[in-house]
């Protein structure tokens, strides 16, 4: 366990907590953990961060994802593919991080963000249910492909919101209501994080009994926002996901100009 304060430890679990509330729902929940983290560890490599978010959060998507699929039905066949692609995009982009500049990559995600809250926000019946249109075998494959693959490899390269662009590319791909895709997420989230976990492990960058310690929290919260997001349906799942797109936004924004 890293040299830190009790008081530090009781925020850093908060904020575990917390996270663990927002991945179950809609995807964000690094938000609130990395700077909690970045805040907690200051003289930590920028690696070491990275790594225990990962191994913090893959124990509450886990959770989440084991809530969703007793209470809501999901095709765990097609979320493996998925999730088998977005674990060998994830490991890329874990592998690729430091040789990227991610100064040129915050603007183009930055759009693509306002678009897509643009168009979530003016087509109100987006997502609120399943659709009767039959999803094409070319559609699987762009899920795959994009869904898995491409926002695999953001996960590893940067990582903030990667379960809300899982959420909204299932939603858009394949035609699922907005807590079927999340509950989709949570399984190829758990890929993700797998992948970007064991590059991080592999190269000891994880503060193992802080995580442990931290993930209990995690799993807390992530077990009750998938509750609270069964319960109350794909309603409340858009006004977080609105909420939560916004807030990517604007640490984007700061990180960028700020």
């Amino acid at each position: 366990m890293p040299d830190i304060s009790t008081t530090m430890i009781i925020v850093l679990c908060v904020a575990a907590a917390a996270a663990g509330w927002i991945d179950a729902v809609v995807g964000g929940g690094g938000l609130l953990l990395l700077p909690a983290l970045l805040l907690g560890l200051p003289n930590a490599h920028p690696a070491t961060v990275l790594g225990t978010n990962k191994a913090v959060a893959i124990v509450g998507t886990a959770g989440a994802a084991v809530t969703y699929l007793r209470k809501t039905r999901v095709d765990v066949k097609l979320a493996v593919r998925i999730g088998l692609a977005a674990l060998v995009g994830s490991m890329g982009g874990a592998a690729l991080a430091g040789g990227i500049s991610k100064d040129a990559l915050r603007p183009m995600i930055m759009v693509v963000l306002v678009v897509v809250a643009g168009f979530v926000l003016f087509r109100p019946a987006f997502g609120t249910a399943p659709s009767a249109t039959p999803v094409s075998r070319q559609r699987v494959l762009l899920a795959i492909a994009l869904a898995g693959l491409g926002i695999g490899f953001y996960d590893g390269l940067i990582g903030p919101g990667t379960g809300t662009f899982l959420v909204l590319a299932l939603t858009a791909l394949l035609h699922l209501d907005l807590v079927t895709a999340s509950a989709t997420a949570k399984i190829v989230n758990v890929c993700t994080n797998a992948g970007a976990l064991a590059m991080f492990a592999y190269q000891g960058m994880v503060l193992w009994q802080l995580a442990a310690l931290m993930a209990a929290f995690n799993l807390a919260g992530a077990m009750v926002g998938a509750r609270m997001a069964l319960k109350k349906g794909s309603g409340f799942v858009r006004g977080v996901l609105l909420t939560v797109v916004g807030a990517l936004v604007v640490k984007l924004g700061l990180e960028q100009w700020g």
